[in-house]
């Protein structure tokens, strides 16, 4: 079996000092370029997502002036702009495939993104073999939460990495991490990876 590490949004709008800032998202960002540092050869593949908004409208109504925080946002990871690149804790040398998802409509899930050849994550794992994911990045009750849930609708095991998560709320990153659980997705520490 073949496992790859999938880097769910590690950008710095979502990091402190950004315009939807996730508290411990640079830790986080930190942490995944330790585990990679440590045991990078654990995966057969490193796939990263990032939001990647355009910047000349609504994105199908998913940025907001004035946003609800549940459907509507503030302007966040704009294409081309600092906001949307990786935060620089994070090694990005690292990274074998970059996902861009979001373009000009919402997007939670890394399975809804695709690679600059247009290829989606599954079809990206399903290329290489790979059986088994772990997902790490931000954030836990958002795009954590989707992208693990469509990994094991997908039909790969699925680790979350609860240490190298960040979530915008206690009780809603509780409340996804649970229905992780129930969805079949493993829940454990990046200590397993070895």
């Amino acid at each position: 079996m073949s496992r790859a590490l999938l880097i769910v949004d590690v950008q710095n709008d979502f990091t402190e000092g950004g315009s939807l800032a996730v508290a411990g998202g640079a830790a986080v960002a930190a942490g995944v370029t330790q585990l990679l540092a440590e045991h990078g050869d654990a995966y057969d593949l490193v796939i990263a997502s990032r939001d990647w908004h355009d910047g000349d409208n609504d994105n199908g109504g998913h940025i907001s002036d004035h946003p609800d925080y549940v459907d509507t946002w503030p302007s966040h990871c704009i294409s081309g702009t600092p906001g949307a690149e990786y935060h620089p804790a994070l090694a990005s040398d690292r990274i074998d495939v970059h996902i861009k998802k979001g373009q000009g409509k919402p997007a939670y899930s890394a399975f809804e993104g695709a690679d600059d050849f247009g290829k989606g994550i599954s079809e990206v794992l399903q290329a290489h073999g790979i059986t088994e994911l772990d997902v790490v990045g931000i954030a836990t009750d958002h795009c954590v939460r989707a992208s693990a849930l469509d990994a094991v609708a997908d039909g790969e095991r699925v680790r979350v990495l609860t240490d190298l998560i960040a979530g915008v709320a206690d009780a809603s990153s509780r409340a996804a991490l649970d229905e992780l659980a129930a969805a079949g997705v493993e829940l454990t520490t990046s200590s397993v990876v070895e």
